[in-house]
């Protein structure tokens, strides 16, 4: 397997799928000439053409409603956008048209589009352009959405958010574009949405963490390993459909969860899945279940302040130990 980059395993996918596929097509802001704000969409225009790697202008709702229309007469649009900060302004075609469309024709139409882009916190950019969205789009029905936390994970999981008939919301994290990792070189390799992956296993707590996180859980788990904890990390990769059935099965064998997100804790996906252990897994549970989440405020400009804002391995290690009672 190849080493490569997030960012490559992203161009990959998005190279392989257009060449598969004469229904796919690429549109967003910067995504042709310029290749991508992040140079995700590096060489397709080159390689396929203006039809299918397509400029637009500033204008998020216009360009996501075209997706969505296009969707509804066979084509597979993948809409970029250049962080999903921005997708809020498209948020009726993604939410009322896109999430809907199905469920309102009777079946008639299905919407098969991927809306990706940079999410998150990056790097000093300030309130409103590091924000963790995941949550809101997992609340509507009619749309999935999709996190990886690695570039095998990045490459087969937006090949099968391409390849899947409802509107996929797939959020890329801005620090990890940089990220390297082995990622097959398979033209057919894909992940299936909706199923999580045990990043590694453990005994005496499980620690579920998506995205940026997952990295961080890890070497929380490394540094707990050596205190005696053994910890399993769970990433769930696909924030809806939720594999929660994964995150039982851990439950039951350690007995103690700690969820890690980058996102704010109220009403955040957090809470969601510590409802869903509350309610499947309570009677396995010897201590309740620990959140650590960022800080519950606008993401601050200033270095030092930012870094604190989002939960760190420090954090992680003890979350775990609480729930160790150690």
């Amino acid at each position: 397997m190849a080493v490569i980059t997030m960012r490559d395993a992203l161009n990959d996918a998005l190279r392989e799928e257009l060449a598969r596929d004469p229904n796919v097509f690429l549109m967003g802001e910067e995504v042709a000439e310029y290749q991508g704000a992040y140079k995700v969409t590096r060489g397709l225009l080159q390689e396929f053409g203006a039809k299918r790697v397509i400029d637009t202008p500033i204008t998020e709702l216009g360009f996501a409603g075209l997706g969505v229309g296009a969707a509804m007469v066979g084509l597979r649009p993948i809409i970029e956008f250049m962080t999903f900060n921005f997708s809020i302004l498209a948020a009726d075609q993604m939410v009322n048209s896109a999430a809907k469309m199905l469920y309102m024709s009777g079946g008639q139409y299905k919407i098969p589009i991927v809306f990706r882009g940079p999410g998150g916190s990056a790097y000093q950019v300030s309130s409103q352009h590091s924000q963790a969205l995941e949550s809101w789009y997992a609340f509507f029905p009619g749309l999935k959405v999709v996190m990886p936390s690695t570039p095998a994970d990045a490459k087969g999981l937006l090949k099968s958010a391409i390849r899947d008939d409802d509107p996929v919301i797939f959020i890329e994290q801005e620090r990890m574009y940089g990220m390297k990792g082995e990622v097959p070189e398979d033209e057919d390799f894909t992940i299936p949405l909706g199923v999580a992956d045990v990043k590694r296993e453990g005994t005496d707590a499980t620690i579920v963490a998506r995205s940026l996180m997952v990295p961080t859980a890890l070497k929380a788990a490394e540094e707990l390993e050596k205190e005696g904890i053994s910890c399993e990390v769970i990433d769930p990769r696909t924030i809806r459909p939720l594999d929660i059935d994964t995150i039982i099965t851990s439950v039951q064998k350690t007995n103690r969860v700690v969820v890690a997100e980058e996102s704010h804790p109220f009403c955040g996906v957090s809470a969601e899945i510590t409802a869903e252990i509350q309610e499947r897994a309570f009677d396995y549970l010897d201590a309740p279940v620990k959140r650590v989440s960022g800080v519950d405020v606008p993401m601050p400009y200033a270095k030092n302040l930012e870094r604190l804002a989002i939960p760190d391995v420090p954090q992680i290690v003890a979350a775990v130990r609480e729930v160790a009672y150690v």
